[in-house]
């Protein structure tokens, strides 16, 4: 069990590195914020050199017969809860079908350009680890940082927080964050929504929750009858 999420890790993070890569255009995190974030989580799990440098070659399009491009997709699950889909792919035509077809499986829509893109905002998103103390004093602490927006939540009994900033600043905060004694477990780019959907019928919530297995996104939460944000390691796509 512990290889097999020690290999989804892997696969998470690498697609992560493809991604930044090839939306970047660069393969220097010097010159590429996003790319360097990535290449910290691969360094807090100790990703082989090779692998990294793989998914680097891959986004760049360096791999031979593989030539990537950037695509987005915007639709609607059940409930009216909105999808905003960022990755790269070898083939935009089947990857169109195949991403329409999954959306209409999970009873939900692919929409036009513009539909859902308004719902998020491009934000720098960091995963940081309490320190044992009061939830309103660890969030104040955080918010004298000079962050946007602090949520807490727990997970397996640890008390977190997700911290977001302008996404430019993600590298910079996350060093603040570090150096007054916080432990930042993830941080990377991410389309918050500035729009929350409230699903108050138990039925309509369990169909919007089974669209995002279909659809192979990990749900990042899931609390207090809200989608507040879903995401995806599936290959080359952030959702």
């Amino acid at each position: 069990m512990a290889d097999i999420k020690r290999g989804q890790t892997f696969t998470k993070i690498a697609n992560a590195i493809t991604i930044t890569a090839r939306t970047g255009g660069s393969g220097d995190p010097n010159s590429n914020p996003r790319l360097r974030a990535a290449l910290e989580d691969a360094g807090k799990v100790n990703m082989p050199k090779e692998n990294i440098q793989r998914a680097i070659d891959r986004g760049l399009g360096k791999l031979p017969g593989q030539i990537l491009e950037e695509v987005i997709y915007e639709g609607f699950g059940p409930g009216k809860v909105a999808f905003l889909v960022e990755g790269v792919t070898d083939n935009k035509l089947r990857t169109n079908q195949e991403i329409r077809n999954l959306f209409e499986r999970s009873g939900g829509s692919l929409g036009g350009q513009g539909s859902t893109s308004y719902m998020f905002d491009k934000k720098g998103e960091i995963k940081v680890k309490g320190k044992g103390g009061s939830v309103e004093e660890e969030m104040l602490e955080l918010i004298d940082l000079g962050v946007e927006d602090v949520e807490d939540f727990v997970e397996e009994n640890i008390q977190k927080y997700l911290v977001y900033t302008e996404s430019p600043e993600l590298n910079t905060m996350g060093n603040k964050i570090t150096q007054v004694g916080f432990e930042v477990e993830e941080s990377g780019i991410v389309y918050k929504p500035n729009v929350l959907v409230d699903i108050h019928d138990p039925e309509t919530a369990k169909k919007s929750k089974k669209s995002m297995l279909i659809l192979m996104f990990p749900i990042t939460y899931w609390r207090k009858g809200k989608v507040l944000q879903a995401s995806s390691n599936n290959d080359y796509f952030r959702y």
